[in-house]
């Protein structure tokens, strides 16, 4: 997938060299400092566990953790300063495939740390870079999925059943709000928190290609993304009386204490549940978009990757901790602790709340995220909020197109 580089981006590629490694330094002890950069701030308390780990391992390094809120608006900022952090964890996303083509990555092709991530994870992250750039610039570390997260007792309660089909899905729905319960907790106060369902749905019904196609003149919002507006519509119908005044954090809270019967969430929301009610019951299933139980696949994509500043002055200490964090007995520890799902061959999550999705992956019946492959700057969840508020189907549509094709002709 083809995308062009901003002008700040262009600038890094030329001149990237010039600054690099400031982030960096060799400390008078002769202790080597280390910035790790980190676009999640669920998995602080994860890193400063593995942080100490490493260095108790190796003393003469230190790592200095910064997992600053915005992160990836910082991140580009500090792209366009030559500043880049020595060690990156970040999403795979669109940020991470700019940063692959403004060539200031290490490439880990033909690594044997390469081959320690399972192939498809490699090519979902080297789509994003696009063909201009050959190379595997990130290693897929944990992977996350979309699912419908339920409360199990009020499951029981209402009499239900995992559905297969969207027809079965709108009338467990159905049935929950007839009984006087809310059947969806929504926090679109958070936009971002509207993709999961957006993301579910347009992986599905659009395609996994559609971004290739979109870039090609082959496929549009307006063409192809008609019925996911409408079952986006549908869904909002069974929310609370107030889908959008509820932040995601407020969420969390409000379905741990049993305020709906379902939660369209990330795997990534499951401790914050569990850490407000640690006693409840959960169950995940992914959304069945369709009425082929066949075609629904589990939106699942690279979450964490990791990834080293090309021209840092401390690369040997840098692939010290790339390797420690790739082993499979850390790679094991930050999924349990994480409730997330490996990209490291032979490292499986076995939490019982995740039977629902667990044939998913065993069976490769998932599909990545869409809006990675948007566009970076696009802001299609403001639109999507938009959207889910004025209900304008046709102008929404419309407006997802032009903003993707101003973005791209900048």
């Amino acid at each position: 997938m083809i995308k062009k580089m901003t002008a700040g981006v262009m600038a890094l590629a030329m001149g990237a060299s010039l600054l690099a490694g400031c982030s960096s330094d060799k400390a008078e002890d002769g202790k080597v400092t280390l910035e790790l950069f980190s676009n999640k701030s669920e998995s602080i308390q994860t890193y400063k566990g593995l942080i100490a780990e490493f260095e108790k391992q190796n003393p003469d390094i230190k790592i200095k953790l910064d997992a600053p809120p915005e992160a990836e608006t910082v991140l580009k900022t500090r792209l366009t300063k030559n500043d880049l952090p020595d060690l990156m964890s970040i999403a795979g996303n669109a940020t991470y495939g700019e940063l692959g083509r403004a060539g200031v990555l290490e490439d880990f092709s033909g690594s044997e740390l390469e081959k320690k991530v399972q192939p498809s994870y490699i090519d979902m992250v080297n789509r994003l870079v696009g063909p201009e750039e050959e190379g595997t610039f990130g290693l897929p570390y944990a992977t996350n999925a979309n699912a419908v997260i339920y409360n199990k007792a009020k499951f029981e309660e209402h009499g239900l059943t995992v559905p297969t089909t969207w027809d079965e899905f709108v009338a467990s729905l159905e049935k929950v709000k007839a009984a006087g319960d809310t059947p969806i907790y929504f926090t679109l106060k958070d936009a971002w928190t509207g993709m999961i369902a957006w993301n579910s749905l347009g992986a599905n019904v659009a395609g996994e290609d559609f971004a290739e196609k979109k870039n090609a003149g082959e496929a549009s919002f307006v063409e192809n993304y008609d019925e996911v507006a409408d079952k986006m519509a549908t869904l909002v119908k069974y929310g609370h009386k107030d889908n959008m005044g509820v932040a995601y954090g407020d969420g969390n809270n409000a379905f741990a204490n049993g305020k709906s019967v379902f939660y369209l969430q990330g795997n990534w929301a499951i401790p914050e549940i569990l850490k407000a009610n640690p006693d409840m019951e959960l169950g995940v299933f992914p959304m069945p978009v369709t009425n082929d139980p066949e075609q629904n696949k589990l939106v699942s994509g690279v979450d964490v990757l990791l990834t080293v500043n090309k021209d840092t002055e401390h690369k040997e200490e840098a692939m010290k901790f790339v390797e420690f964090m790739m082993d499979q007995e850390t790679a094991k520890k930050y999924i349990d602790e994480q409730k997330a799902f490996s990209a490291v061959e032979g490292v499986y999550q076995e939490n019982p709340v995740f039977e629902g999705i667990k044939g998913n992956f065993e069976t490769g019946a998932i599909t990545s995220f869409p809006d990675h492959y948007y566009p970076a700057g696009m802001g299609a969840e403001n639109l999507v909020q938009e959207f889910l508020i004025k209900k304008d189907k046709e102008k929404f549509l419309k407006k997802m197109d032009s903003e993707w094709e101003k973005v791209q002709n900048r």
